[in-house]
């Protein structure tokens, strides 16, 4: 034989031969350039001017063909560390028995946060779990939230057994010797060395070993908002302008006892083209709910600074010596429902009321605002960054036979597609190519224009312009709905001058409530627009775009058995899933729930909260509300509403319960929707003391939850 054929047949039979000797050698987890355990710091690099001494740098693909991988990571290397609620790989050279799959056997260890130590010795165990057949890879979540700025131990131990039952064997990187090490380079070999070392501090069951570890160090998520909630509370702002109305004589107060309003209108800009307007009704009957109990209906203005590019995201700043770099300023309208009645000593009360997706101030806030009232609660809102049609729109609002006085209606839409129209939601999300940041800094920034907010209410709100302030500083509160109950949760746990708060129907992330509920079609719409696109299921035949299109990312819930996995394209749906979580982290509300009670920050008490979930919720799904719940240790402050009796005694409730707070139009909502609203009245009344139960002994509400949390979706089919 020629030492050519020689040299073919040698490969040949390594090619063959290489999963018999795998077999007979026994399995381990993989963890070379190829295929390697994930998160890692091996993806990272020293970086001194972040809090956690890191920053990411994953590598990228052919970006020729896969563009939006190559977009996304471009993002995701500005980051300071990996998600709090990572999407954890561990590949393996064989199958595994998956029943041997535990918190026991496969865990993550907190080595501290990179700043003070916090959180060193905790242990965190597994959930969600999947195997994916084709890839030999086992796939899970940590069963809680992980500590933001820490670094963590991903362990795997021996307690895990392949196929056949046997233990598995240790990896060539937690070889003490440094053989394992030869084939990684020089990054490679230093984050296997510090991984194999910090494994040594890792205590495992009797009997149990390491045979795999890896370790990263999470990113910075609620640091920026808190930098610029600082800021705001070092400034002292002018006061707000109440004269923004006009008429044919020239500037008016837009300040309108109620009784005197004879009609209103709401001219949205719905287009960018010159008279782009689309009139909508205003829900001036919702005042009457309690009647006669609001007074007045205010509109003003105030100067709040804007962190956002044109882009629509907030730029990157290194997360220990930086801070984030104000774009500018902008002026704001906010809508104010002063209760009738003689003015309290102070002040009135006042609660904050955010609106949710797709709405504007100029819808939920006036459902809740008379019940508000009626127990001496002003209600204040603005509209949410991307929302209320273009800045174009304004109010009309008729007063008798008087000239009706046009009021700004302080549209936040912008035409961000250049097709002319400026939809719903327009300006939340950031543009391309930063897509993946979706939604995440148009929260951030509604936050700030709200602590912005908080701020006008501390320095003195003159409503009347008698030179007195009509809004009591020390009685601020916050309720918000759906997406308001989302940044909500984000400004309760920043904001230390609201006394309480209630978010109702939360979630997070806004990765996993689009997922889950009835924004799926968002979802589907994200992968089909990819480069390339992901979607793995065929479209449904005779259903319009894009509520045909269609995907499985295979991805189980809390609590359930481990899923095997055999859906092509699922893992790849799943990847682009997490990352986008990943980098919207600092947007989602689970990252500051913990802040609210649990660990508030320096210098904040812990706040009075209700936090209102309505079972079968479908548009944000029980599991992303109970997230924010076990985040923030707040099942005991938790109110569940249960839909399914509700609707079981009266269909016309209807199976979805989103709304059940503001939904006043109905059949059967107004009964229920006073109910949840009386319980925030009361407890925003007792400034946070009481906590009532809405129906008293029925059993339409539970106060509070009974446990377990619900981590299904218990849709009404």
């Amino acid at each position: 034989m020629t030492p050519f054929l020689a040299r073919r047949l040698a490969v040949v039979l390594s090619v063959v031969l290489a999963p018999v000797m795998a077999l007979a050698d026994g399995v381990t987890v993989r963890d070379d350039d190829s295929a390697s355990l994930f998160p890692s710091n091996r993806h990272t690099v020293v970086d001194f001017s972040n809090a956690t001494f890191r920053r990411v740098k994953l590598p990228k693909p052919d970006c020729a063909v896969r563009v939006s991988d190559c977009q996304d990571i471009d993002v995701i290397n500005t980051l300071d560390g990996f998600s709090t609620q990572p999407r954890i790989t561990v590949p393996f050279t064989g199958d595994i028995d998956l029943s041997t799959v535990n918190s026991d056997t496969v865990f993550l260890y907190n080595l501290g946060d990179t700043q003070n130590l916090r959180g060193f010795g905790n242990k965190v165990g597994i959930n969600q779990v999947l195997w994916d057949t084709a890839s030999k890879t086992l796939v899970f979540e940590p069963d809680e939230l992980l500590a933001e700025r820490s670094r963590y131990v991903l362990v795997v131990t021996n307690g895990v057994r392949d196929a056949s039952g046997k233990r598995l064997k240790q990896s060539d990187a937690m070889d003490d010797r440094g053989g394992g090490f030869r084939s990684f380079g020089r990054q490679g070999s230093d984050h296997h060395r510090e991984a194999r070392d910090a494994a040594k501090a890792v205590r495992v069951g009797r009997g149990l070993s390491v045979v795999a570890a890896s370790l990263f160090t999470t990113q910075s998520a609620t640091s920026d908002l808190v930098k610029i909630m600082r800021q705001i509370k070092a400034s002292t702002p002018a006061p707000a302008n109440f004269m923004i109305g006009s008429n044919s004589a020239g500037a008016v107060r837009a300040v309108f006892p109620v009784a005197s309003i004879s009609g209103m209108l709401f001219n949205r800009q719905t287009s960018s083209a010159a008279g782009g307007l689309t009139l909508q009704a205003i829900p001036l009957g919702a005042l009457q709910v309690m009647p006669g109990a609001v007074g007045q209906i205010a509109y003003g203005q105030y100067s709040s600074p804007n962190y956002q590019t044109a882009g629509q995201y907030i730029p990157a700043t290194p997360t220990l010596s930086g801070s984030p770099v104000q774009q500018g300023t902008q002026n704001l309208v906010f809508q104010l429902f002063v209760p009738a009645g003689d003015k309290p000593a102070g002040g009135w009360p006042v609660a904050i009321f955010g609106h949710g997706f797709t709405d504007s101030m100029y819808g939920a806030p006036w459902t809740v605002a008379s019940v508000f009232a009626s127990r001496g609660i002003a209600t204040l809102s603005i509209n949410v960054v991307g929302h209320a049609g273009g800045a174009g729109g304004a109010l009309a609002v008729t007063q008798g036979t008087d000239q009706p006085v046009s009021v700004p209606a302080g549209g936040r839409g912008i035409d961000q597609d250049g097709n002319g129209l400026i939809d719903s939601t327009e300006g939340v999300n950031a543009a391309a190519p930063r897509t993946i940041i979706s939604s995440r800094d148009g929260l951030r920034q509604t936050v700030i224009d709200l602590m912005q907010l908080v701020r006008q209410v501390e320095v003195g709100m003159d409503v009347d312009g008698d030179g007195s302030a009509d809004l009591n500083a020390q009685r601020i509160y916050y309720a918000g709905q759906s997406f308001g109950g989302i940044y909500g949760t984000m400004l309760l746990g920043v904001e230390p001058n609201l006394k309480a708060g209630v978010p109702n129907v939360p979630g997070g992330s806004i990765t996993e409530v689009a997922r889950l509920g009835g924004f799926r079609f968002l979802t589907a719409v994200a992968l089909a627009t990819r480069q390339p696109q992901l979607l793995n299921l065929p479209p449904t035949p005779g259903v319009p775009v894009p509520f045909n299109l269609n995907f499985n990312e295979n991805m189980p819930l809390r609590d359930l058995p481990a899923v095997v996995n055999n859906v092509p394209g699922a893992t790849d749906i799943a990847q682009v899933l997490d990352r986008f979580e990943w980098v919207q982290q600092s947007g989602n509300p689970v990252s500051y729930a913990s802040l609210i009670r649990l660990q508030p920050l320096p210098g904040s008490a812990a706040k009075p909260v209700i936090v209102q979930v309505a079972k079968g919720d479908q548009t944000v799904p029980n599991p992303t509300s109970t997230a924010i719940v076990r985040a923030g240790g707040l099942a005991a402050h938790t109110t569940y509403f249960r839909n399914d009796l509700a609707y079981a005694a009266n269909p016309a409730v209807g199976k979805n319960p989103h709304t059940f707070l503001t939904g006043l139009s109905s059949p059967a909502g107004p009964v229920n929707a006073v109910l949840g609203q009386t319980q925030i009245a009361v407890f925003f009344q007792s400034h946070g003391t009481t906590v009532i139960d809405p129906d008293g002994p029925g059993a339409l509400y539970e106060v509070p939850i009974t446990l377990p949390l619900p981590e299904g979706l218990n849709f009404i089919p």
